[in-house]
C-alpha cells in the first residue's frame, strides 16, 4: 500500500521592523505572503510591540509569553526574513529587541543557524542599506545563517516598490536565496 502524503510548506518567518499600520515595509511583507509560491508560507510574526526590552533576569524568571510565540515561529521556520525601514543610521529598535530575544538561550536560541536575510525599503537614496547591514551583522552574531546576497535596500524616491516589478522580482529573489541555502559542509 503507498500513503501518498502532500509535501511539507516551506515556512519563512517575518519580522517587520516598523509597528506602523500603514507601514510600506509591512506592505511589502504582505505582498510577499500574498504572492508566495505554492509550497511556500510567508508567516508575518506580529506582536513585536508586545516584547519587553530583553533582559536576562526577565529571561530566565518567567519568559514572556510574547517572547516564547516569538521563538515559536521562528523555530519553527525554514528561513527567517527581515523587512525594515531604517530609523536614524540603523535598525529600529523593535527589530534589534526581536533578535535579542531570538538569541537566547545562548548558542540554542530559535535563530541559530536558520538562514537569515533582510529587505525593506526608506525614502532615502540609500533605502535602508545601513539598518539591512545592521541587522544582518546582528543576526550573524546571534547565531544566524546569514545568506550571502539575500539583501535588498530598496529606495523609493523614485518608484513604488509595491508595483515596480523589478523591486518586487528582487524581493521574491531575497525570500529564494533563503529557501535555496545549504549550510557549508563541516
Amino acid at each position: 500500500m503507498t500513503i501518498n502524503s502532500a509535501p511539507t510548506a516551506r515556512r519563512v518567518a517575518v519580522l517587520v521592523g516598523s509597528l506602523r499600520a500603514d507601514s510600506l515595509n509591512r506592505k511589502v511583507a504582505e505582498l510577499l505572503r500574498d504572492q508566495a509560491p505554492e509550497g511556500v508560507v510567508i508567516d508575518i510574526v506580529d506582536g513585536l510591540a508586545d516584547l519587553p526590552f530583553y533582559e536576562e533576569t526577565l529571561d530566565a524568571e518567567a519568559t514572556p509569553a510574547a517572547a516564547v510565540a516569538l521563538r515559536d515561529r521562528v523555530a519553527a521556520a525554514d528561513a527567517l526574513l527581515a523587512i525594515t525601514p531604517e530609523y536614524n543610521g540603523t535598525m529600529p529598535a523593535v527589530l534589534n529587541n526581536a533578535i535579542d530575544w531570538l538569541s537566547r538561550p545562548y548558542g540554542a536560541g530559535a535563530i541559530v543557524a536558520k538562514p537569515f536575510g533582510v529587505l525593506g525599503t526608506t525614502p532615502t537614496p540609500f533605502g535602508g542599506k545601513w539598518a539591512h547591514e545592521d541587522a544582518q551583522r546582528s543576526a550573524r552574531i546571534a547565531g544566524a545563517a546569514v545568506v550571502d546576497g539575500a539583501v535588498v535596500s530598496q529606495s523609493v524616491l523614485e518608484i513604488d516598490p509595491l508595483t515596480d516589478v523589478d523591486a518586487i522580482e528582487r524581493f521574491h529573489g531575497v525570500v529564494n536565496a533563503l529557501l535555496a541555502f545549504e549550510p557549508a559542509a563541516a
